[in-house]
């Protein structure tokens, strides 16, 4: 029998489309949810679920970013063959996707057995969501707003990159929102920083999900629930970017700031009355 049914994967699915590119934590959302639905959260078929429905979100990502894509894959191919090439600024900004992208996955791999296991605690996601949102709103104070995209270095790339670790090692804290925060902290608007957490992304959640795929499929998830699950993603995730997108040209992130509080202190009254299992 399926460790997870096609219905609580259609939930799931929604909670992933509609957190993952949110800086709220989506894998903190999915423990949650998962916990609230009784479904074991160290269980390694519903880790690798987790991991391949994401692989939904970042499939949004591509279709809504499409033209952004094909352009700087395009200037990437055309670099790799004429040297001339290489001063635009497309080639160099698909290296450094690439580059930011080798530190989260060689502590992914080294890490495992800890984010699979302890670091897997909904205690670590209540702590990581409240920790997470200090530091938001501390970036969110201290950036300047004032660099946009075209602005962005191999430095600040490897940088947000590099905090994308702080989310595999703490789930809760949110890879979005350590992303953005990091962007913020170095200056750029906040419609660049979310931007660049969506292209550092890719790679990086892309991999994981096909990493995990044969966990998820052999430890007791059906095809049909990661199926589900992954579509539903999809879905979801596309007009989560769509909004994000539009709210962050207007508004501060003091609001996710307060949500991510409020969600932090409501699952430590949850633990702690035992309503849920860490």
């Amino acid at each position: 029998m399926s460790a997870i049914s096609v219905g609580q994967a259609a939930v799931l699915g929604v909670v992933e489309g509609v957190t993952e590119f949110l800086p709220v934590s989506s894998t903190g959302h999915l423990k949650i949810t998962e916990g609230l639905m009784n479904i074991p959260v160290d269980d390694q078929s519903v880790v690798g679920f987790s991991a391949v429905i994401q692989v939904g979100a970042i499939a949004a990502v591509l279709v809504y970013f499409f033209k952004d894509i094909k352009r700087i894959v395009s200037a990437w191919g055309r670099g790799l063959t004429n040297k001339n090439e290489r001063y635009h600024h497309d080639y160099k900004f698909a290296w450094w996707v690439i580059y930011s992208t080798i530190p989260i996955v060689l502590v992914g791999l080294a890490a495992k057995p800890l984010i699979d296991g302890p670091l897997g605690s909904l205690w670590v996601v209540g702590g990581s969501l409240i920790a997470g949102s200090v530091v938001m709103w501390c970036a969110d104070q201290m950036g300047r707003h004032k660099r946009g995209e075209d602005d962005t270095s191999f430095k600040d790339a490897m940088l947000v990159g590099c905090s994308q670790i702080l989310a595999l090692l703490f789930p809760g804290f949110s890879r979005s929102g350590a992303t953005m925060s990091t962007a913020l902290i170095l200056d750029l608007d906040r419609v660049a920083a979310t931007r660049l957490s969506f292209f550092l992304g890719i790679p990086a959640l892309t991999g994981a999900g096909i990493y995990e795929l044969k966990d998820a499929l052999g430890a007791g998830v059906g095809a049909a629930p990661l199926a589900v699950g992954t579509i539903v993603s999809f879905v979801v995730a596309y007009g989560s970017i769509a909004w994000l997108l539009k709210f962050v040209a207007k508004h501060s992130f003091n609001a996710f700031v307060i949500y991510r509080i409020v969600i932090g202190l409501a699952l430590f009254g949850l633990l702690a009355a035992g309503t849920i299992n860490a």
